[in-house]
Order: structure tokens, then sequence, then C-alpha cells
């Protein structure tokens, strides 16, 4: 089970879940859609690693940033990179690791 979650920066505000990770957040961008949500304000939490896909779905819809659990893919920095995403990764309460891609 994945879950993708819609963020702000005082946390969760929005929880979509699904087998696959990319299903979950297939689902919680249909429900941002549905709700109009501003995909420019808050970001995506995800419980995978973030693949180039991920990364793809999230910056066409303008949303700033992508944190996961897990490690990156190899495709999803330079993809994150060109889409000036902001990628963070093995995100903990007390720690992360941000990728360069400025």
């Amino acid at each position: 089970m994945h879950a993708a979650a819609w963020c702000d920066e005082h946390g969760p505000l929005r929880v979509r879940g699904r087998v696959g990770r990319h299903n979950a957040l297939d689902k919680l961008i249909g429900n941002l859609l549905l709700q109009r949500e501003d995909t420019t304000h808050g970001f995506v939490f995800l419980s995978s690693r973030a693949s180039y896909e991920l990364v793809r779905k999230s910056a066409h819809l303008g949303i700033p940033m992508v944190a996961t659990i897990s490690a990156p893919t190899s495709l999803a920095i330079p993809i994150a990179k060109q889409a000036g995403l902001r990628l963070v990764s093995f995100a903990r309460e007390n720690s992360f690791v941000e990728y360069d891609v400025d």
C-alpha cells in the first residue's frame, strides 16, 4: 500500500492511498483538480521513492516540491531540475536529503 499526501507547511491536508505508488498520486491529483486546489501552494509527500514519472506528473501541475521517504530514481533528479521542482528524499521528522535542482 502506498500513500500520496497534499501538504502545506503545517502538515497533510489530503491523503489518498492505493496499492501502486502511481495510482496513489493519480488519485490525489484527481482530488486536487476536482476541488480546484491551487497546486502551486503546497507540496506532495509520497510513501515511496520518487520516479521520474511521479516527478513529471507533479511538475506538470505546477507543484513546487515532491518529498519522499526513499531515494529518487536516477532520472527523477534531472527531470526535477529541468522543471525547477524541489526534490526532497529520505524525509524524516528531523532530517531530509535535498537534491540540487537549481
